[in-house]
């Protein structure tokens, strides 16, 4: 039977004379072989990450991800196709893996920085958030395409970040 995958699409095919896996866009499929089609549009992924810095007052920062297979390198859709693509990548498995790469990454990163340093350095601490977790999604053949954090918030009984806001304030003001 043949086969042809949609723009956002690609086709696994396994089995009969096949090594390993083949990607492809179109294929004839042969008796023996297995055919298993998956998606490559990007996804968004949005997290309230709960993370403490170096002097222990926790935050939260809200996040959100787009993120899909790297589909520019051959290697890293190998490794999609064999690590990830059998599960849904709405589904719960793809969620929960890049929710625990982003909580561990930003939560080891707020963790080395005073909380100055994350109010001040918020463009920085978001930068290197990205990069760590692309690091990371790098093993499973995962892209970030763009990551919008949002202000960092104060958890429930810890007002740090509007204590910094206002003080910030304060001194524009009297400049």
């Amino acid at each position: 039977m043949y086969k042809v995958a949609s723009p956002s699409e690609y086709l696994v095919i396994t089995g009969i004379g096949v090594h390993d896996l083949k990607l492809t866009k179109k294929a004839w499929i042969l008796p023996g072989q297995s055919c298993t089609v998956f998606d490559v549009s990007p996804v968004n992924y949005t997290f309230e990450v709960q993370a403490m810095s170096a002097e222990k007052p926790p935050f939260v920062l809200p996040a959100v991800f787009t993120i899909s297979p790297r589909v520019d390198d051959e290697p890293s859709l190998l490794k999609y196709a064999k690590l990830i693509s059998r599960h849904d990548k709405l589904s719960n498995h793809v969620q929960e893996l890049v929710q625990g790469i982003i909580e561990g990454e930003t939560g080891v990163l707020a963790a080395s920085m005073t909380m100055e340093e994350v109010f001040r350095g918020t463009k920085e601490f978001k930068q290197e958030v990205f990069g760590k977790v692309q690091l990371e999604l790098d093993q499973f053949g995962l892209l970030i395409y763009n990551t919008n954090v949002k202000q960092l918030v104060d958890v429930p009984g810890h007002e740090y970040f509007s204590y910094l806001g206002q003080k910030t304030q304060m001194e524009a003001a009297n400049q």
